[in-house]
Order: structure tokens, then C-alpha cells, then sequence
């Protein structure tokens, strides 16, 4: 019995979870929704990961396996943001923070703050905040991510399309005024070229020609329980060894069919897990 005991709380730190929180969430923009004055962003393409004080959690509720350097000197208060390394670098970060030991990895990531949750004043009084303390307790890790205030819609579409020629996902933009919000708002939100969704991964088709002998696309269920396929953006690697049943991925698309499925489907990335 004892043996069984150490054997239990030896697996424990390998399933650490904290309890989830309520986060900002984006809405998607619309042509028709007047943003000038509001702060834009480039839309990192990483790992949202949430400092409650003492400890980096996932979206999900997972406590990040952080090495002690890459923390040392976070704030004592909350912060929010991406782990992100460089721009379409996606897989590889995902890769470093999901490893469950630390590891010299985290020396290529920096965690890029977009949020100070439960600070008073609109968002550019919240990100002084943290602004102030790196000023005392400076961090090689740390960033504060440059918000750009929005002149008027070509200044919007000017600034996206600076972002995307630099392979970047896309851009935020935010009200500046609006409290800290934790949960999905309209007072902030992501602006991109094209439309994007998220769907379960319910099956393989196998490959035909080069990818004879790999995944020809994978089966998956939208929300609204439509069965799609996608092929177009799955690398080498992935086609060999790709998102098993069950995964959440994100894909995106050029709008929709008549028959309301999208149209060119192009995988992005595995959703982060829950």
C-alpha cells in the first residue's frame, strides 16, 4: 500500500492543473464597426499563457512546466499574454511549453503581455502598470506588446497588411477606454484577411501520389456538425504523424459554399488543449 501511495504522488506533478480562469476572448470584426481612436496590435501567432502571481497557466487550466529563470522577477500581480517566439513558429512553441520538464527550450520564447487583468483604468493605464514595474524589476522575458492607435479605416487596413506581408496572423484591435474585461467582448477584436474556425478532427484520408504512404487530409466535425476535409497546409511532418481523433485544430477559409461549408480550407495549427 505505501509503494502505491509513492507511486501515485510521483505522477502528480506530471497532471498539475490549476483551476481555470475567465480570459479576454476576441470577437471578430465586421467591415461595418467603427474602430478609429481604438488601439491596434499585431495578433501573435503563440501560446496564451496566464500569470496568476506565481505560476504561468494555459487558457485551459494547465500549469506551464516553467523553468525558474524564465519567471524570475514576474510580478506579484496578474498579467496576460502569448508565449511566442518569432512570427509562424507556431509548432515549435507549442513543442517547448507542452514538454513536461523544463528545459533550455524556453530561452527562444518570450511571453508578449497584451492584458493586466483587474487594474483600473482603460487599457493603456492597465499596461503601465506592469510598464512601472519592469522600470524596478526588469525581465528578459517580459514584453509589452506596441499598441498603434487606429486613425481611420485605410490606417486599419494599412496596418493589417503591413502585419500579414511580414507573415503575421493578424491584428487586435481594442477600445482603450473599456475596463478589463474576462470573457468574449466586442470591445476587442481580431481583424484578419481571411475567416478562420475551429473543428474536431474525426478521422484520416489516406494520401494519394507523394503522400501514398502518409494523410491525405483530415476528416473533420465543425460545431455545427458538417464533416469537411483538409489537406492544403499540413506540412510533411503532420501528414506522417497528424492530429489524432478528438483534437481541436483551427483551420481557415475564404468565406462559404451555398451549402454553408467553407470554402478552401487551409489547417493552421492543433488548438491548445484543454
Amino acid at each position: 500500500m505505501i509503494i502505491f501511495k509513492y507511486f501515485i504522488i510521483s505522477l502528480l506533478p506530471l497532471f498539475l492543473f490549476a483551476q481555470k480562469t475567465d480570459l479576454l476572448l476576441l470577437k471578430t470584426y465586421k467591415d461595418d464597426i467603427n474602430v478609429d481612436g481604438w488601439l491596434m496590435s499585431e495578433k501573435l501567432d503563440g501560446v496564451r499563457a496566464y500569470w496568476d502571481g506565481t505560476k504561468l497557466i494555459s487558457r485551459g487550466g494547465k500549469v506551464f512546466k516553467t523553468p525558474v529563470w524564465f519567471i524570475k522577477g514576474f510580478p506579484p500581480f496578474e498579467i496576460d499574454g502569448e508565449l511566442w517566439s518569432k512570427r509562424g513558429d507556431f509548432d515549435n512553441v507549442s513543442g517547448i511549453v507542452r514538454t513536461q520538464t523544463p528545459h533550455e527550450g524556453w530561452e527562444q520564447l518570450t511571453y508578449n503581455i497584451f492584458e493586466i487583468p483587474n487594474q483600473k483604468g482603460g487599457l493603456k493605464q492597465r499596461l503601465k502598470v506592469l510598464e512601472t514595474y519592469l522600470g524596478d524589476y526588469p525581465s528578459n522575458y517580459i514584453k509589452i506588446i506596441e499598441q498603434t492607435t487606429c486613425k481611420d479605416k485605410n490606417h486599419l487596413k494599412t496596418f493589417l497588411k503591413e502585419i500579414e506581408d511580414r507573415g503575421g496572423e493578424g491584428i487586435v484591435v481594442r477600445n482603450p477606454y473599456a475596463s478589463y474585461i474576462n470573457k468574449r467582448t466586442s470591445e476587442a477584436l481580431k481583424v484578419k484577411s481571411f475567416d478562420d474556425a475551429e473543428c474536431e478532427v474525426v478521422g484520416h484520408n489516406k494520401g494519394k501520389g507523394k503522400y501514398k504512404n502518409s494523410v491525405g487530409s483530415l476528416i473533420c466535425k465543425m460545431k455545427n456538425e458538417q464533416i469537411i476535409n483538409i489537406g492544403s497546409g499540413l506540412s510533411d511532418e503532420l501528414r506522417k504523424n497528424p492530429p489524432k481523433k478528438g483534437i481541436i485544430i483551427t483551420f481557415k477559409y475564404q468565406g462559404l459554399t451555398k451549402n454553408g461549408k467553407p470554402r478552401f480550407p487551409v489547417f493552421l495549427r492543433v488548438r491548445e488543449l484543454k
